[in-house]
């Protein structure tokens, strides 16, 4: 299956310093800012996210961790994946901004059950949705705030995004499909 590299490291690193001032402008500065990434490399981005955030605004702003596996509707057809712990911060999520952030947004099944698992955390004042790819093909009605790259991509293929942290490499690729 023919692969083809779509964004490399700097790619990667501008996106996301484009999605961190486009949240930075629409929640009109850090206050009240939660940014919580979706394991496993929505936890990096979300953290990168922060970190620059706070480089920019010279604020505070809190991260986090939201596991969804429990809350996923296609448990049966995943593969069996371990629950990563969720990590939220000491102040809590009541009456705040919060921003899912995920690597990659097809389905809208991942930010449904993410969702589903804030409810049982506590009540955001807003929640917002920032993905490094979106692909399309959305099953539900879930379109993200923020955007590092539109990817139109055929179902069959794979998109796979590779970060320093976890893959030692980082990348994000398109395989195509089997004819």
């Amino acid at each position: 299956m023919p692969t083809r590299t779509v964004l490399q490291q700097p790619d990667i690193a501008r996106a996301l310093t484009r999605i961190s001032h486009e949240i930075l402008e629409s929640n009109r500065g850090p206050a009240d800012l939660v940014i919580l990434g979706i394991p496993t490399r929505g936890v990096v981005l979300a953290d990168r996210i922060a970190a620059i955030i706070r480089d920019i605004s010279d604020g505070t702003v809190d991260s986090g961790s939201l596991d969804v596996t429990l809350y996923r509707d296609d448990l049966s057809r995943q593969p069996t994946r371990s629950p990563s712990p969720t990590r939220m911060p000491e102040s809590g999520i009541d009456g705040r901004t919060v921003v899912l952030v995920d690597d990659v947004l097809y389905s809208g099944r991942t930010i449904r059950a993410a969702l589903d698992a804030l409810g049982d955390i506590g009540r955001p004042r807003v929640v917002r949705l920032a993905a490094l790819i979106d692909r399309g093909h959305r099953e539900l009605p879930i379109r993200p705030d923020f955007v590092g790259k539109n990817l139109p991509s055929a179902q069959g293929e794979r998109i796979f995004v590779r970060l320093q942290e976890i893959d030692g490499e980082e990348f994000v690729s398109i395989q195509g499909a089997l004819d």
